[in-house]
């Protein structure tokens, strides 16, 4: 392996199977998952052509966007999510495929359960049908979010054909201050670098500050590299996240995990190694973050005001225009002290049990805001009973917020978790376009679990360095 070769070269050159008439490479793909949603037309189209699974033992699937968190009783009262119930049930079962249903102790949102399972590894080339398949790349692997007909190509073929992309370093300098997380590493690099900056790159997340990051932390900024723009967000593997992997369900094991070990940091980006551009953030210098339009770009440190139209550039004036009618809010307003309807603590960006372990420790021994209606979501089944065992639901049950199953929740609006009319929402999740988080009218606030934990409490937008002064243990994600 070529020392100037960054990982994400490294890892495309091995998995490469050859160059396609259209330029495009066509890649060998690892570990492919899925979930109830986008998987049953790929089915489909495999049983039109008479086709099988090529390698069952390749792909895993779960469900997690249709699932309602409140009943979970079958059938369930969504006649279009019960069929894709039975479609997804249906489907691995006919085809060898293992699946981490409601009845299994596994079930969860597929970009935690991966990880969580061992399923994800660094070196990996890893497809799934959902946006935020970036996720995985925290433990130095390529994951790709991929559409319908190329989950039927990596069902039918195990391989996908790709263009490859320039690959931009991004390294953040310093170490996080109290009250800042790695959810505002991300919203302000998408702040700055633009919704579309990263059209045509993988990032690779690099420096001090991210080397500090807990795997669960790297996954957060991973998860949102879509955000900006970015087809595939990656951290090198380190011995963070060898200690994270080992001992995990589908980890290698004995000699075999040493023999991974070192070839999963021989893999990793040296000093010398090559792109195509860098970028520059100094985590000292960050503040809470939080969104004020609808795009996750539109983000500012929660002591600052958003922007006037004319300090923005010309072609980002149009929508900014727009955002600031559909939240009702004006030029240079302030960010804090904005009132919430709906407080939510979840998604595939913050779901796992550092962000819940941080929330419990802000909301304990206080009360939700009488106007403000608060839940949590357990990204997995595991991370459900890990929190049970620790006794963060009573905590979070205590402070009057809402104890709720696992899956995708209000992160968007295919289960009954919803806004109505013109909530507006203080939320740990990934997007806050119009109506994503299920009303047309609805409004939406990204922010860092602690955030909005702080907001719930408050009834409105608060700094959470000021609501929680006092020392704080490591930052989780």
């Amino acid at each position: 392996m070529s020392s100037k070769k960054n990982l994400f070269n490294t890892v495309w050159d091995l998995h490469k199977v050859g160059t396609l008439e259209s330029g495009q490479d066509q890649l060998f793909i690892g570990l492919h998952l899925i979930h109830e949603v986008t998987s049953p037309q790929a089915f489909q189209m495999l049983e039109e052509r008479g086709l099988n699974v090529l390698h069952p033992e390749r792909t895993f699937a779960t469900v997690d966007h249709i699932v309602p968190t409140a009943l979970q009783t079958r059938p369930f009262k969504d006649r279009l999510a019960e069929e894709m119930m039975q479609a997804i049930e249906q489907n691995t079962a006919r085809h060898g495929i293992e699946f981490f249903g409601l009845q299994t102790d596994h079930q969860g949102i597929v970009h935690i359960i991966g990880p969580e399972l061992g399923l994800t590894q660094p070196g990996m080339t890893i497809a799934c049908g959902d946006s935020h398949t970036s996720t995985h790349g925290a433990f130095g692997a390529i994951a790709f979010g991929i559409g319908t007909s190329q989950i039927r190509d990596v069902l039918a073929t195990q391989t996908m054909a790709l263009s490859r992309p320039k690959v931009r370093k991004i390294d953040v300098s310093g170490r996080l201050k109290p009250g800042v997380y790695a959810k505002d590493i991300i919203l302000r690099i998408i702040a700055e670098l633009g919704v579309n900056g990263g059209i045509g790159y993988a990032y690779e997340y690099n420096g001090e500050a991210i080397r500090a990051l807990s795997m669960e932390e790297r996954m957060t900024i991973c998860n949102m590299s879509i955000e900006g723009g970015a087809r595939v967000g990656y951290v090198n593997p380190d011995e963070t996240t060898v200690d994270y992997i080992r001992g995990r369900r589908y980890a290698p094991r004995g000699e075999a995990f040493e023999r991974a070990r070192e070839f999963w940091h021989e893999i990793a980006s040296g000093e010398d190694a090559e792109y195509d551009d860098l970028f520059h953030l100094d985590a000292d210098t960050l503040e809470p973050m939080v969104t004020w339009g609808v795009t996750p770009g539109q983000a500012i440190g929660v002591g600052e005001r958003i922007p006037s139209l004319t300090d923005l550039p010309s072609e980002q004036q149009d929508i900014a225009a727009k955002a600031l009618e559909h939240m009702g809010f004006a030029e240079r307003d302030q960010i804090q002290g904005k009132k919430i309807d709906v407080a939510f603590v979840g998604s595939c960006t913050n779901g796992r049990i550092s962000d819940l372990r941080e929330a419990a420790r802000l909301i304990k021994g206080k009360r939700v805001a009488r106007s403000v209606r608060a839940f949590v979501v357990p990204g997995s089944k595991q991370v459900s009973i890990q929190a049970e065992r620790e006794g963060l639901p009573k905590i979070f049950q205590d402070a009057g917020f809402e104890w709720r199953g696992a899956g995708c929740s209000m992160c968007l609006a295919m289960n009954p978790d919803k806004l109505e009319g013109r909530e507006i929402s203080a939320s740990s999740s990934n997007r806050n376009f119009v109506g994503r988080q299920g009303s047309p009218q609805g409004r939406t606030l990204l922010m860092s679990p602690a955030m909005v934990a702080a907001a719930a409490v408050a009834g409105e937008v608060v700094d959470v360095r000021e609501f929680a002064p006092q020392a704080q243990p490591e930052p989780v994600a």
